[in-house]
């Protein structure tokens, strides 16, 4: 599948090298996982950080809000199927969503709203989780 990673930090974005096009092997989900064939990402300044504090010889996928369909589940998988559209914040802890096939845990996924395309409900959790602690959190 195809991925786009970062190795190298402090590259102005416009550098060809601070980001690279790369292949790597479609990912097979765990027990809780989903393998979800991303449809739309967005960025946030969380990927901004991470892209200016990465330096490692091994590419590093960027990329945590997502949208997209469930292509397969693992065998502990309850709430979601094959064919279910899906939005979610991914976890900083895996590869992130800039590629073709994404694996994140079905615990933080929520299906697609209907009412919205895959790029407007891939702009929508980081924001969405950012506004809802400084309502509920923070402001009580």
């Amino acid at each position: 599948m195809k991925a786009i990673s970062s190795t190298h930090n402090g590259l102005p974005i416009e550098d060809p090298a601070s980001l690279q096009d790369i292949f790597m092997p479609r990912p097979s989900p765990g027990p809780r996982d989903l393998l979800v064939e991303v449809k739309a990402v967005s960025v946030n300044p969380v990927d901004t950080k991470v892209r200016a504090g990465t330096f490692t010889p091994e590419p590093k996928i960027l990329g945590w809000d997502a949208a997209g369909i469930v292509r397969e589940v693992g065998p502990q998988v309850t709430l979601f199927k094959p064919g279910d559209q899906v939005y979610y914040a991914g976890s900083i802890a895996r590869p992130g969503s800039n590629s073709e096939y994404h694996l994140v845990d079905e615990r933080i996924v929520g299906h697609q709203p209907r009412s919205l395309d895959a790029a407007q409900a891939a702009a929508l959790p980081l924001t969405a989780i950012t506004a809802w602690e400084l309502l509920f959190d923070r402001l009580g």
